[in-house]
C-alpha cells in the first residue's frame, strides 16, 4: 500500500472539480443516477479521484439499480476503510479512501449473495476510471 496522501484545504480545491471536492472532502454525494460511472460497464479498474489508488475492478462491478456506481468487493485489501457513520438520521458504514481518507460512498450488507452479499455504492465523482 502507498503511503498517506496528506494535502491542506486549498491543495485539495486545486487539485480536485468542485463536485469532487464535495464528494471526497465534505463527505457529499452526487444525485442519484446521474453519475459518469453509475451505467458504465467497460473492463477496466476504478481509482480514487483524489489520489489515483486502485480501489475496485469492472469484474466486482453489477447494476444494483440504486442510482450509483456498485460493487461487490474492492479490488485489493487494504485500500479502502469502514467507519461507522450516523449523519442524516441513518446508522450506515462509510466507505474511504484508505491513502488520502477521502469519502467514496457506503457500503450495504444487501449485495448479491453469490458474490458475499455487500453492495459498495460509490459516488462516480470520487472515480477515475482506467481502461488500459
Amino acid at each position: 500500500m502507498s503511503d498517506k496522501v496528506e494535502m491542506t484545504d486549498a491543495e485539495w480545491r486545486e487539485r480536485l472539480t468542485p463536485e469532487q471536492y464535495h464528494v471526497l472532502r465534505e463527505a457529499g454525494t452526487e444525485r442519484a443516477f446521474t453519475g459518469q460511472y453509475d451505467k458504465h460497464y467497460a473492463d477496466g479498474t476504478y481509482h480514487c479521484a483524489g489520489c489515483g489508488i486502485l480501489l475496485f475492478g469492472s469484474d466486482a462491478k453489477y447494476n444494483s439499480g440504486c442510482g450509483w456506481p456498485a460493487f461487490t468487493r474492492p479490488a485489493e485489501a487494504g485500500t479502502v476503510e469502514e467507519r461507522r457513520d450516523i449523519s442524516h438520521g441513518m446508522i450506515r458504514t462509510e466507505v474511504l479512501c484508505s491513502r488520502c481518507g477521502g469519502h467514496l460512498g457506503h457500503v450495504f450488507p444487501d449485495g448479491p449473495p453469490d458474490q458475499g452479499g455487500m453492495r459498495y455504492c460509490i459516488n462516480s465523482a470520487s472515480l477515475d476510471f482506467d481502461d488500459s
